[in-house]
């Protein structure tokens, strides 16, 4: 009886949010569906013209859909670039700083958050301006630096260096959610006589994990499309990212019109696959804090 008593408020609340869906709601509705025909176009333009032969192509254009999908353009720029090797450095060097430059942000933002070490504000002050350099400025130091200790040319370089640079706005971000963090529950914690290493991981950390997801997600995809600091620290083919390959051939001209559609759809499907299979975990994570 109850289970028919649940079931059936449940019709009449499906119900009566169909009713409150006016025509606006509808009209809202169909605008972002055309909105969002409109932003996949250039998707579709360079799915057809990866398929195309050269001669198809200039024989019918960018935007005619190909008689017989061929896949000669996607096969020659695998194989000229080693698309495979470069495939694996990017996971490499975007995942390896995704996961350090969000535990370096962490262990900050608890010293700057919750421990409220000297100069607090002043630290912040100076991540938030970090922040705003634009890596031109940052090339030549960190280009003689990296010459200096002998890691130029490695895929090691560029991790520290995005590492440090991701970890700066992390800090920030991090350190102003925890500086709200409620005291009781850190009070508590330390009359139970958990030490600091314990109250980050048993009572912080699982407060901060939808945020931290979140930001994960965020230094991948964005470490993922960098292109000039790789593009200056990684001269060797062995060592080279998407973003630098693309670029590279392109530059020398080595690259007709259907294998940089084909070029630019193997750089894009990775980085679309890594938000599909993260994106319930990135909308938990915006939504944690609300909810909260």
């Amino acid at each position: 009886m109850t289970l028919a008593k649940a079931s059936a408020r449940r019709t009449a609340r499906t119900r009566d949010r169909r009713r409150r869906r006016g025509p606006a709601a509808y009209a809202v509705l169909l605008a972002l569906a055309a909105l969002a025909g409109i932003v996949l176009i250039p998707f579709v333009v360079v799915v057809l013209n990866a398929l195309k032969t050269p001669a198809e192509y200039s024989e019918k254009g960018p935007l005619a859909i190909p008689d017989s999908p061929s896949l000669e353009a996607l096969g020659q720029f695998w194989e000229r670039v080693g698309f495979g090797g470069v495939l694996v450095n990017s996971f490499l060097i975007s995942g390896s700083v995704a996961v350090l430059a969000v535990l370096l942000s962490v262990l900050n933002a608890y010293a700057l958050g919750i421990g409220r070490i000297r100069g607090r504000t002043s630290i912040l002050v100076l991540l938030l301006m970090a922040n705003t350099l634009p890596q031109e400025a940052l090339v030549y130091p960190l280009y003689y630096l990296a010459k200096q200790v002998g890691l130029y040319d490695t895929r090691l370089a560029v991790v520290i260096v995005f590492t440090v640079i991701q970890s700066a706005f992390g800090t920030y971000l991090l350190s102003s959610v925890l500086s709200t963090f409620p005291r009781p529950l850190l009070e508590a914690a330390r009359i139970d006589g958990a030490s600091r290493w314990q109250i980050l991981w048993r009572v912080v950390f699982p407060v901060l994990r939808p945020t931290m997801s979140v930001l994960m997600v965020f230094f991948f995809i964005w470490t993922w499309n960098e292109f000039l600091i790789p593009l200056v620290f990684l001269v060797s083919n062995d060592n080279q990212t998407v973003s630098v390959a693309l670029g590279v051939l392109q530059g020398q001209r080595l690259m007709d019109a259907t294998m940089s559609s084909a070029a630019a759809l193997l750089g894009l499907i990775p980085t679309v696959l890594f938000f599909l299979i993260f994106q319930r975990t990135l909308s938990r994570g915006l939504t944690a804090g609300a909810i909260k």
